[in-house]
This record gives C-alpha cells, sequence and structure tokens, in this order.
C-alpha cells in the first residue's frame, strides 16, 4: 500500500520555526519517515529487518508481533519518544550521526543501515550508548534502547541509542566508540567515564565491549574501558578479570535468560574484585525495557544510581 498523510498529527508544540504538528498513537510510519525533521534517516527509527510497513500507526507497531522476544511495549513511551527527537531536531539540534563515512557506506552498503541516534542532555556530561537486543536478528530500539537514552538523558546524561547490523554487531559498537571519542568536542560530551547499556543481544554487545581486552583486540587504544556496564536478560555467562563494574536486571519468568545464569556471573566477578550489582524481578518475562506499570518499574533510576554515580566516586578517590 502506497503511504498517503493520515490524521495521526496533532498542532500542540513550539519548535524552532514555531509551532510543529506532533506525533500521537495513531500517527503512521509513513508520516515520520516522511518528516522533514529525521532527514533520510526516519527508516532508522524502525527495525530495518522486520516488516512495518508505512500504513501501520505507531499504536499497531507497539505490539510483541513486531518487536519479538519483548513485553510491556508501551504506545505511549513510542509516540513520547518520537516527538523528543522531533522536538530537537526542530530547534535545530542534530539527533543523528552516521558511524561510518560515506566512502566506507559505499564500499559496503549494509553500513547505511548504522548509525547514533542522540538524546541530548547536560553540555559536558558523561555519554552512555544504549544497545537494543533482538536476537541478532533485528534492533528492537524503540522498546529495548530509545527509552532508556530518553530516561537517561532527562537525568542530564548524553545519551546514544545505537543501530547496528544483526550480521555484524561488536564491529559496530566498536566504531561507535570511536566515533563519539573522536567528536567528543563537537558532541559536546566527556570523553571518558562512559556507560554501556544493553538488553538481551544488546547486552552481549555491552559486556564484551566493556572487556578491556576486548577492546585492545579490536584495536582500540586510545579510549578507555567502559566505567560501568548495565545489562538486561541476557544469558552470557563468559568472565573475566578486566571486565567491567555491571549491574544486570532480570525477571525471574524470563523464558530466554535465566535470572541464575546473570547472579552467577555476578558471583563470579564479585569474586575477582570487580563491583555489580544484581536485581531479580518476580513473575517478569523476556524483555521488559523500562518496566512501566511493572514491579520492575523504577530499576532504571537505581543503575543510573549505583553505576554512574558509583563512577564518578571511583574517579574523584
Amino acid at each position: 500500500m502506497a503511504w498517503r498523510p493520515g490524521p495521526g498529527l496533532v498542532t500542540l508544540s513550539e519548535g524552532g520555526d514555531g509551532i510543529f504538528e506532533e506525533f500521537t498513537k495513531d500517527t503512521t510510519v509513513g508520516e515520520i519517515k516522511n518528516d522533514p525533521a529525521f532527514g533520510d534517516f526516519g527508516r532508522l527509527l524502525f527495525p530495518v529487518d522486520r516488516t512495518v510497513t508505512d500504513d501501520m500507526t505507531l499504536e499497531d507497531i507497539s505490539s510483541s508481533s513486531v518487536y519479538i522476544w519483548y513485553n510491556y511495549i508501551d504506545v505511549d513511551e513510542t509516540v513520547t519518544i518520537v516527538n523528543r527527537l522531533k522536538s530537537d531536531a526542530e530547534v535545530g539540534k542534530q539527533i543523528f550521526y552516521n558511524i561510518y563515512s560515506e566512502e566506507e557506506i559505499l564500499a559496503d552498503p549494509s553500513k547505511s543501515d548504522t548509525g547514533l541516534f542522540f538524546f541530548r542532555g547536560n553540555p559536558g556530561e558523561k555519554f552512555a550508548v544504549m544497545n537494543a537486543g533482538g536476537g541478532f536478528m533485528y534492533v528492537g530500539a524503540m522498546h529495548d534502547s530509545f527509552p532508556h537514552a530518553l530516561e537517561v538523558s532527562n537525568m542530564g546524561y548524553n545519551c546514544f541509542a545505537l543501530i547496528y547490523r544483526p550480521d555484524d554487531p561488536y564491529t559496530d559498537l566498536a566504531k561507535a566508540l570511536v566515533f563519539i571519542h573522536d567528536h567528543a568536542a563537537e558532541l559536546e560530551v566527556a570523553p571518558d567515564g562512559y556507560s554501556l547499556w544493553g538488553g538481551s543481544a544488546g547486552a552481549r554487545m555491552v559486556a564484551t565491549l566493556g572487556n578491556g581486552d576486548v577492546l585492545a583486540q579490536f584495536g582500540i587504544s586510545d579510549i578507555g574501558q567502559a566505567a560501568a556496564v548495565i545489562m538486561q536478560y541476557t544469558g552470557y555467562t563468559s568472565v573475566s578479570r578486566n571486565d567491567a563494574p555491571t549491574y544486570v536486571c532480570v525477571g525471574t519468568s524470563d523464558g530466554i535468560a535465566s535470572w541464575r545464569t546473570m547472579q552467577q556471573r555476578l558471583e563470579t566477578l564479585d569474586s575477582y574484585g570487580i563491583p555489580t550489582e544484581f536485581h531479580s524481578y518476580e513473575g517478569l518475562p523476556h524483555g521488559f525495557g523500562l518496566g512501566t506499570g511493572t514491579v520492575a518499574e523504577g530499576w532504571i533510576n537505581d543503575a543510573v544510581a549505583d553505576q554512574i554515580g558509583r563512577a564518578s566516586c571511583r574517579e574523584r578517590v
């Protein structure tokens, strides 16, 4: 079906050029992708490796049928996210950055399906990179990294949500870290003391790249190790004395990632003297995201206070 403008826009907010139309749950994917605020990258707001048609509304896509393996998908969060990004764009803030050059993309067109969405915090503050899961089949950013980036940016930290290639995720995350570090002054972020966040497959990515030895294997020698790694619902078991301080949360009814597996890994890290924090939530399944409306709601505030706050204290010592 060809995309046509629909009824899902309501005039509510002010941007750089005056009033602009806010998105609603009835706004279609096509309306968002074709909005000038999102240039040629609007398609990356949605999983390019899943079937998401232009006539689907934000309410339609806020479903486990689109974001498989995820639960508690909140259309109100989805609407808030796209409006925040549009609002920033309307006042002249750049909200998306390619991590690969034009030459690199020409040589490998798959790299056009990557990039960083930027949720700005306070100028000069630390940065965080959020990495959604999707079983290394797709990137579930709208539920598993955009909401996290929005929440943490509202606390003052500069947050990037990475859109990566499911068949080469570690390379893309390493490239993103180099890009942010090399452009820290332009982006107005502190280059050191950063944190890595991930859920499910994204959690595997951040645990891996949070390891100092792995950074060296990628040839990254001038970027310090992550000050903190925040992981949700993954069965990742590898441990090393060079892993980063780690925060974990998971549901006890997760049929994909056992909470016991995650707890055992942290116990090993503890034995190495690496700071950890573990939280399990009774009855929650896989992929609960922010956990809005569940027993896990508010976990992200604890993670920021525990890991980013603790990292700041370590830097001052």
